[in-house]
Formats: C-alpha cells, structure tokens, sequence
C-alpha cells in the first residue's frame, strides 16, 4: 500500500483564499457539484472538508462547512457537493447565481479525526445518509487509486432514487472492483429498481455489508443527519462492532 503525494496533514494555521469555479455538474435534481481551483492548495487527507464564506455588498458574511469529494490526486483542485436548502443563506447562491469563472473564498483544509489513508488499513465499512456520502465517496475514491486491494463496504440511504448521488459511479465500481461491496437502499421509494435496495437503514442490511467483508471492520465511519447517524450507530454496535472502531461525523441540528 502506498500514500498519495497530495494528501498533507491538518495545516497548523488556516487562511482564506480565493477558489476559482472550473466546473459545476448538476447531479440531481438538488444536487450540484462544484469544482474548485484553489490559488494556494497543499493538498488534503480524504474525510476532510473546506469551509466557503460569502460577502455581501454590504459587508454582510454568511460561512458553511463542506467536505470534499474528490479523492486526494494532485491535480490541485476539489469536489464541493451541495445540496439545495431553499431557508439557506449559502447553498442557494451557488445554486442559482454561481458560474464557471467565479471565484469562492474558501479555508482548510480541516478535520483530523474523520479521515482516512491507505496505512491506516482496512476492512472498512462506510454507512451514509444523503449527502453525508460526501467524505466517504472521497475515501473511496482514494481507496481505488492507493489500496484497492483493501476490502470496503458501503451502506448508502436516500430518500428516492433521484436522490442518490455519483449512483452510476457506485454502480459501475461494484461491478468492477471485487474488493467493494455497495448496499443502496431508499426510503421512500417502492418501484424495483436493479441493484438497489428499498427500505430504512437496518441491522439486517448493517449484518449484510459485513457478511460481504472477508473480516470485522477495522474503522467504520457513519456520515448523515442526526437521526440517521443515531439509528446506524445503534446498529452498527448492535452487530458487535466496537465503539472505539466507529467514526461518526453528523450534518444538521
């Protein structure tokens, strides 16, 4: 197994910058993905994420926390995910006025806890609510570049089916990749839908994506709301995984 040049360690002192937009992607239907050209970037450790700040004319700031969904690869540049929140001061301006060329202050990166390198091993086991799929597709997607060979489960809860996102990447790496196992599931949807599950979150389909692992987890890392994240840690523990092997990282109030 073998490290990334580009992933750098949590940086000491965090200054903001200017990010230059080089892409937008509409994802689905309140999904848009942004890419980012950083002047000054030194790299990042998949898990970890950026916060963005807008000023009004008036002088007025409004300040977000996104993570990163890209993996570490060098190319200088990162993957926002946002998703649409009409009452938001933030999401909505990206959504509706944001441009190819546009420049974002941006800082970080941050975070040391919710993160993962290739040294650090594995199985993995990786469970998301939502958007909270974000930082674990960037683990992923460093985990296909540096460790393939390392087994990884990935338990993926939405609410519909046009709800799920990067579903034909998710897809298409299951089919690939025979160390990944991939257990999407919705919550509100009932038409069939191939490779897909329908359904809440459950210790049945907890038991499933480790039953797929050739081991117990090493690191089980739990994104999503408050809820979700309450509902699969509880599961996850159920199923006889240790507290000290789960990592939790939580969106929302």
């Amino acid at each position: 197994m073998s490290s990334l040049p580009d992933i750098a360690p949590q940086p000491s002192r965090l200054v903001w910058q200017p990010a230059t937009v080089v892409a937008i992607t509409i994802e689905t239907p309140r999904v848009k993905i942004f890419r980012l050209k950083p002047a000054d970037w030194h790299g990042f450790t998949a898990g970890q994420h950026v916060d963005v700040r807008l000023t009004a004319p008036d002088g007025y700031q409004a300040e977000r926390s996104y993570s990163i969904g890209s993996a570490p690869d060098g190319s200088g540049e990162i993957e926002l995910v946002i998703d649409l929140i009409e009452e938001g001061e933030v999401s909505p301006f990206f959504h509706e006025v944001v441009e190819i060329g546009d420049t974002i202050e941006i800082r970080g990166p941050i975070g040391g806890h919710f993160i993962w390198r290739a040294e650090d091993g594995g199985p993995l086991l990786l469970i998301a609510g939502g958007s909270g799929l974000v930082p674990l597709m960037s683990m992923l997607r460093y985990r296909a570049q540096a460790a393939p060979e390392i087994p990884a489960a990935l338990i993926y809860s939405a609410r519909h089916r046009d709800d799920l996102i990067w579903c034909d990447e998710l897809l298409r790496r299951t089919a690939e990749d025979p160390n990944f196992s991939l257990f999407a599931t919705l919550s509100r949807e009932t038409a069939p839908t191939e490779g897909i599950r329908h359904g809440r979150i459950d210790r049945a389909l907890v038991d499933a994506a480790l039953a797929s692992l050739p081991a117990a987890p090493k690191t089980t890392f739990l994104c999503g709301s408050n809820p979700f994240v309450s509902a699969a840690s509880g599961f996850a523990l159920d199923a006889g995984l240790p507290f000290a092997s789960i990592k939790a990282e939580r969106y929302g109030g």
